[in-house]
C-alpha cells in the first residue's frame, strides 16, 4: 500500500467505522465492508484519482457492499426493508459533519461498554477505532494473538447482545459519555506508559494510539477544555519517553533524566494546548495534571522545578479528586518543600488504603533513606517487591534494597 493511501484510510477510519456501525448496528459487518471499500480504493484511486470527498466515497462503497451482502445472504430482512430507499438510490449525500461527530462519539462509547473489562475496552478501541491488527494489539498487551482474538470476539458478542449500545446518545448523556471516553483514553495511555506487569516498562503503541484518540476528541469537540487539556497532558508525558530508560533498558527517575532527550515538539504543542484549555475557562483534573506536567517540562533541572507551584496544583487536584493516590502525589510535592519528616508523617494515615499500591512503599522508602532509617526503608522496598512490579521496576527496587543492606553493615 502506498503511503498516501494508508494515511487516507487511517484518517477516514474512525468516521467511516462510526457511521457504518450506526447504519448496520453490527461491528463485524462495519469492519468487513470498510475493509472491502479500502481494497476497492486501492484499485480505483491510483487509476482515477482521489475522489473530492474520500470519506463519502468510502462510505458509499462500503454501504453498498454491506447491503449487497445482506441481500445475498437473505438475512436481517427488517434492516433491508428499512433501507429499501437507499438500495434504489444512485448517489448518496455527503456525510453530515454533526452526524459524524455523534457517530464517532457513539463508537467510542460502544468501546467503553460497562459490560467489558477495562483492558477489553482499550483493545476494542485499538481494533475498531484505531484499526490495529489483532497481532499488533496482542503485542502491545504482551499476550498471544489467538488469546487477544478470543477476547475481542467475546467483547463484540457482549456488545451485540446489548442493542442499547448502538443508540444515539441524548444531549443529556453526551457530557457523561465524553467523560467516559476521555477516561478510557487516559487509562489507555497510563497502561502504555507504566505497564501492569511483565518485562517491558513502556508500550509505545498504546501511548501513541491514546494520543491519536485524544487528538480525535479535540477535533470533534474543539471547544471542550478538558479534552484539550487531556491531549496536552499526554503530550507532556510522552515527551519524556526516550529519557525514561537508559541504553540498557534500566529505568531512570525523573530527577535523573537527561532533559536534552525530551521531545521539544511535544512540549511546545502541549504548552499551546494548555494555554488554549486555560482560555476556555474550565478547570478540571486533566487541566490541573497538564499544568503539573508543564512545570516539570519547563524546568531546566529537578532542582530548578517550581515545587511550590506543583504543591499548589496537587492541592487543587485533591479538592476535585480527593483520592488516596492524589493525596500521595500531593505529599510527594510537599516532601520537596517541607522535608522528608513532614511527608512521612502525612503519609501515615494512608498506610492501610495504599498498602497494595507499590508506589506508596517506594516513596516511603525514599523518604526513610533521607532520614537515614535504612532498616525501615529496606522493609518498605521489600513490600513493594511483593506487589508485582514490572521487571524494570523490580530491578530498580532490588538495587535499592542492596544499597540499604550496604548502609546497614557496620563500618
Amino acid at each position: 500500500m502506498t503511503g498516501w493511501l494508508e494515511a487516507s484510510f487511517t484518517t477516514q477510519r474512525p468516521h467511516a467505522m462510526a457511521a457504518l456501525t450506526r447504519y448496520f448496528r453490527d461491528i463485524e459487518i462495519a469492519e468487513e465492508v470498510f475493509a472491502e471499500a479500502c481494497v476497492k480504493a486501492l484499485v480505483d484511486w491510483p487509476e482515477n484519482g482521489t475522489p473530492r470527498d474520500p470519506l463519502a466515497w468510502l462510505l458509499t462503497t462500503a454501504r453498498n457492499a454491506g447491503l449487497d451482502r445482506l441481500r445475498k445472504a437473505q438475512r436481517q430482512k427488517r434492516l433491508l426493508a428499512h433501507h429499501a430507499a437507499d438500495l434504489e438510490a444512485v448517489d448518496q449525500p455527503a456525510p453530515d459533519p454533526d452526524e459524524l461527530r455523534d457517530d464517532v462519539l457513539r463508537l467510542l462509547f460502544i468501546c467503553c461498554h460497562p459490560a467489558l473489562e477495562r483492558q477489553d475496552q482499550i483493545a476494542m478501541a485499538l481494533k475498531i477505532v484505531g484499526g490495529l491488527t489483532v497481532g499488533e494489539i496482542a503485542q502491545a498487551f504482551l499476550i498471544k494473538p489467538k488469546t487477544m482474538e478470543q477476547r475481542i470476539t467475546r467483547a463484540k458478542k457482549r456488545i451485540a447482545d446489548n442493542p442499547v449500545a448502538f443508540e444515539t446518545p441524548s444531549p443529556q448523556e453526551r457530557g457523561r459519555r465524553l467523560g467516559d471516553v476521555s477516561l478510557m483514553i487516559y487509562l489507555m495511555f497510563n497502561e502504555g506508559w507504566s505497564t501492569s506487569g511483565g518485562n517491558i516498562q513502556i508500550r509505545v503503541t498504546l501511548c501513541e494510539e491514546a494520543i491519536r484518540l485524544a487528538r480525535l476528541l479535540v477535533t470533534l469537540f474543539p471547544g471542550m477544555g478538558e479534552q484539550v487539556a487531556l491531549l496536552s497532558l499526554l503530550l507532556f508525558q510522552h515527551a519524556r519517553r526516550d529519557a525514561r530508560t537508559d541504553a540498557g533498558g534500566k529505568l531512570v527517575a525523573l530527577e535523573d533524566q537527561d532533559r536534552r532527550q525530551w521531545d521539544l515538539s511535544n512540549i511546545a504543542e502541549g504548552s499551546a494546548l494548555l494555554q488554549k484549555a486555560s482560555r476556555l475557562n474550565h478547570l478540571g483534573p486533566y487541566r490541573i495534571q497538564a499544568a503539573i506536567a508543564a512545570e516539570h517540562a519547563r524546568a531546566a533541572s529537578s532542582d530548578a522545578t517550581d515545587w511550590l507551584a506543583i504543591e499548589a496544583h496537587y492541592a487543587a487536584l485533591y479538592a476535585i479528586q480527593p483520592t488516596p493516590v492524589v493525596r500521595l502525589n500531593h505529599i510527594a510535592a510537599q516532601a520537596r518543600t517541607k522535608g522528608a519528616g513532614f511527608a512521612l508523617a502525612e503519609m501515615a494515615p494512608l498506610a492501610d488504603e495504599l498498602d497494595r499500591y507499590r508506589w506508596y512503599h517506594t516513596m516511603r522508602a525514599s523518604l526513610l533513606e533521607q532520614i537515614n532509617d535504612h532498616k525501615a526503608a529496606k522493609a518498605a522496598l521489600e513490600r513493594a517487591l511483593e506487589l508485582n512490579p514490572t521487571e524494570p521496576e523490580g530491578a530498580v527496587i532490588r538495587e535499592k534494597i542492596a544499597l540499604c543492606e550496604k548502609n546497614l553493615r557496620p563500618v
